[in-house]
């Protein structure tokens, strides 16, 4: 059970603030001297991790996709430990579905899972009592959602928000603050072609920015009103998940795990799930370091390494054989997404580390959704046969598509991805809270326990 003060920030549809109003208020309340957290609903790394800059502590992800709707609430209390409020991101438009069919995935139900009200942020810039109706249909559409307040982002002028909100009141819908036009544009985020990079890097441009949107939400938005919101939320009456716990005898492998000391490439509980299945987790740079960490056994690369950094990755050329030599002793390399890229012989004419028979190019068009996938090969990360759904969002394209063990497929699509030895290379990106086991299987090669160079055969 968790009786953490909690809120949930939603909108209309995307592209009306919600990313940047959470995270000001990440920072806002940081600001004050409590201990927020946040989390992002979907799969998306850059929102959480800019939700982790501004609470001071990991952001993290709740997608009824990847892990299954009961390990929701779960994952939520373990994320909540040690805090003292919750600030939730949504996704898309409060009714909108993960995988685009129905709303049993939406922010909507997520709220309704973890008992949160849910506060509506609305790009008031063209509205005037139309707002009302907007708020009014969102509330009424489904009669179990507490919708808590209204946050109104570009306003234009005093007058303007005096109609809003004389609007918002007469349907009964608290407005907890206005943003006037220009303010969340001018102290925007880097842009997303950045990825979790400036993250990852503590870029000043990165948090500065935070810090910035943290000032604008404090001076726009009623606090004690959303505090007070956020403390209404009765106790989520949930089993608290944690990382099994495996006890090691002898030295904890080292396992390397691709980004920086607060946060990593991929999703915050894969180093914990690690570290409880004994390994020593230890980060790695691969855009600065040019070697893998002393010691180090195995490398987990989230799918959270921005495509856009390729020139980078392949400049790298110290790294690129510190990691071939990992692959040749067969010990685990695991790489999701822009991993991919970096391990193929070549990428847009650039050589990479080689290690894979494969060429790639950036494609076109973004392939972007979920796959309800099945091991095709034995490796480090799964069985032969392991079922589990995997999100994919990439430009990237490899040819040969496959080796000549490949990792996954999944219906009306091809085989996907490589298994050689101890590598298990896809765009398909796996939350491990998933598979626990996942961790276990990697820790253990990592140690020499199994003869990964076996796996693929």
């Amino acid at each position: 059970m968790t009786a953490v003060p909690r809120v949930v920030i939603a909108a209309p549809s995307s592209g009306h603030g919600k990313t940047a109003v959470a995270v000001g208020l990440l920072a806002a309340l940081r600001a004050r001297g409590l201990h927020p957290t946040g989390f992002k609903i979907g799969p998306d790394y850059v929102d959480a991790a800019y939700l982790g800059l501004a609470a001071g502590r990991p952001g993290r992800n709740l997608d009824p996709r990847l892990v299954g709707s009961p390990m929701v609430a779960p994952l939520f209390a373990h994320g909540c430990t040690g805090a003292d409020i919750a600030v939730v991101e949504g996704t898309m438009g409060l009714y909108d579905g993960l995988a685009g069919r129905t709303d049993a995935e939406s922010t909507a139900q997520i709220a309704g899972l973890l008992r949160a009200p849910v506060v509506l942020v609305v790009d008031a810039a063209a509205m005037g009592q139309s707002v009302a109706a907007l708020a009014h249909g969102f509330r009424a559409y489904d009669e179990l959602l507490w919708l808590g307040g209204v946050i109104l982002n570009r306003v234009a002028s005093d007058r303007h928000e005096d109609l809003l909100r004389e609007a918002l009141d007469d349907v009964g819908v608290p407005v907890l603050g206005a943003l006037r036009q220009r303010e969340l544009p001018h102290s925007g985020l880097p842009g997303r072609a950045e990825g979790v990079l400036p993250v990852v890097h503590r870029s000043v441009t990165a948090t500065r920015a935070v810090r910035r949107l943290g000032e604008v939400l404090a001076g726009a938005v009623d606090l004690d009103r959303l505090l007070a919101l956020a403390r209404s939320a009765p106790a989520l009456v949930t089993e608290v998940w944690t990382p099994p716990q495996t006890t090691w005898h002898g030295p904890r492998p080292v396992v390397a795990v691709a980004g920086g000391a607060q946060c990593s490439y991929g999703y915050a509980e894969t180093g914990e799930l690690l570290s409880a299945a004994g390994a020593e987790v230890v980060p790695v740079d691969p855009l600065r370091d040019g070697s893998l960490p002393e010691d180090a056994t195995a490398l987990i690369v989230g799918g959270g390494l921005p495509e856009t950094y390729l020139d980078e990755l392949s400049a790298n050329t110290a790294l690129a054989i510190s990691v071939r030599s990992l692959a040749a002793a067969g010990r685990p390399v695991i790489v999701e997404g822009a991993g991919v890229a970096w391990l193929a012989r070549e990428f847009d004419g650039r050589p990479m580390c080689g290690i894979l028979g494969a060429t790639g190019r950036t494609g076109e068009y973004l392939v972007v959704g979920y796959r309800e996938a099945t091991a095709r090969s034995v490796s480090p990360l799964a069985p032969m046969g392991t079922g589990l759904v995997g999100h994919k969002q990439h430009r990237g394209q490899v040819t040969p598509r496959s080796g000549e063990h490949p990792a996954w497929s999944w219906p009306d699509g091809q085989p996907e991805g490589f298994v050689m030895g101890g590598v298990h290379a896809s765009y398909l990106c796996l939350h491990w809270a998933a598979r626990p086991e996942i961790a276990g299987r990697i820790v253990s090669a990592a140690a020499g326990e199994h003869d990964t160079l076996r796996l693929a055969s």
